[in-house]
């Protein structure tokens, strides 16, 4: 079995954040990147890793988080926030949210594969997000010369309270999607 890597000059790391609330049609869905991380994973064989090691490990940087645009019906809006609004959600999301001065460190640790070395798959695993550890999921699948990973982050599950603003009014929901692409 070989160990690979890949980090974000050959991968990305996209979130997505939506909103919710009485005042959704003035707010933004979002789409940040995560600047700064490494995976580690096993390439070969399927079967257990040695002596209980992970198959799959990622580190991400909590401050490396950025905004790259609203986005409308699933697609990049950019000319719909201001570069200073930009500013203003990065730090709110890094500061408030990630709280990365604290907890500079996002990681992913994988315990079981399931599926087919060739088709989609299933990494069972723990996040550890603002100092919490939680069980996630991430469903994985081939896309030509690519593996696209997904899976779903429900803030509270981290102690972490959806931004919210006007009184309630205006909210982004609880879950975040997260989609990593690796080169295959």
């Amino acid at each position: 079995m070989t160990r690979r890597s890949a980090d974000s000059a050959t991968a990305t790391c996209r979130l997505f954040t939506f909103k919710e609330g009485i005042l959704s049609a003035v707010a933004h869905d979002l789409e940040l990147e995560v600047g700064r991380f490494t995976i580690t994973w096993d390439d070969g064989n399927e079967g257990g890793a040695a002596a209980g090691a992970p198959r799959v490990e990622a580190t991400f940087e909590a401050s490396s988080v950025r905004v790259l645009h609203a986005m409308a019906h699933d697609r990049p809006n950019p000319s719909a926030l201001s570069d200073r609004d930009l500013r203003k959600i990065e730090d709110t999301t890094r500061n408030d949210v990630l709280r990365a001065a604290a907890h500079p460190t996002i990681r992913f640790v994988c315990d079981r594969i399931e599926g087919e070395a060739a088709g989609d798959r299933a990494l069972h695993g723990k996040v550890t997000l603002v100092g919490r550890e939680r069980p996630v999921v991430v469903r994985v699948r081939r896309a030509g010369d690519r593996w696209i990973a997904e899976a779903t982050l429900h803030q509270p599950d981290f102690g972490i309270k959806p931004y919210s603003a006007m009184l309630g009014t205006l909210r982004i929901q609880p879950d975040v999607r997260v989609r990593v692409d690796v080169p295959a």
